[in-house]
C-alpha cells in the first residue's frame, strides 16, 4: 500500500539512493511499458520546482517511451532486488517483455508506470530535455571515459508531482 509524501519529507540520501541503489526509469506508451536501470541522475530545485534530472542513452529503447509520453517514474527497490536491477539494466525491451520476466507488477499512478515491489517511486513530469554534445564537455577526458562510441545521454529535467512510499 503507498502513502503520499512530500518531497521536502524524503530523507534518503540521493547519493546513495541513485548511484549506489539504482533506480528504474519507467514509462508507458499505448498501453506498453518499458524502463531501465539507471544509475546517473540528481535530485534538486530548478525553476522554483522540485526536480529530478535523468540520463538516458538515445539507443535506449525506454528513450521511445519517455519521449511518446508527458509522465515518467522513478522507482527505487531495497538491497534485495540488486539482480532484478542489474537485469533490467542489460536486457532490451525490445527483445523480450523484461519487466513480466523479472517478476515485477505495473501499476499507473497519474499516467505513470509504478512498481507494486519497489519501496519509494517518484511519478515526475518532463519538463526539459537537452542532448548532452561533446563540444559542451568543459573536462574532455570524461568523454573518453564515458564516450567512447559518442553515444551522449539525453538529459531530461522532470519535476516531481508525487513520491509514493510503501507503508
Amino acid at each position: 500500500m503507498w502513502d503520499k509524501i512530500k518531497p521536502e519529507e524524503m530523507t534518503d540520501n540521493v547519493f546513495r539512493l541513485i548511484n549506489e541503489d539504482w533506480m528504474l526509469v519507467a514509462a508507458e506508451d499505448e498501453g506498453k511499458v518499458n524502463a531501465m536501470t539507471a544509475s546517473w541522475g540528481g535530485l534538486g530545485i530548478l525553476w522554483g520546482k522540485r526536480v529530478a534530472f535523468v540520463f538516458v542513452r538515445p539507443q535506449r529503447y525506454t528513450k521511445e517511451f519517455i519521449d511518446k509520453n508527458e509522465k515518467l517514474s522513478l522507482s527505487f527497490f531495497d538491497d534485495s532486488s540488486r539482480k532484478m536491477l542489474n537485469y533490467m539494466g542489460t536486457v532490451s525491451g525490445r527483445d523480450e517483455d523484461k519487466i513480466a520476466a523479472s517478476g515485477l507488477h505495473v501499476e499507473m499512478v497519474n499516467s505513470a508506470p509504478v512498481f507494486k515491489e519497489s519501496r519509494m517511486a517518484l511519478i515526475c513530469r518532463k519538463l526539459y530535455e537537452q542532448p548532452m554534445t561533446e563540444e559542451s564537455f568543459l573536462d574532455k577526458g570524461l568523454v573518453d571515459q564515458f564516450f567512447e562510441e559518442k553515444d551522449f545521454h539525453i538529459m531530461y529535467v522532470v519535476e516531481i508531482e508525487k513520491i509514493l512510499v510503501q507503508s
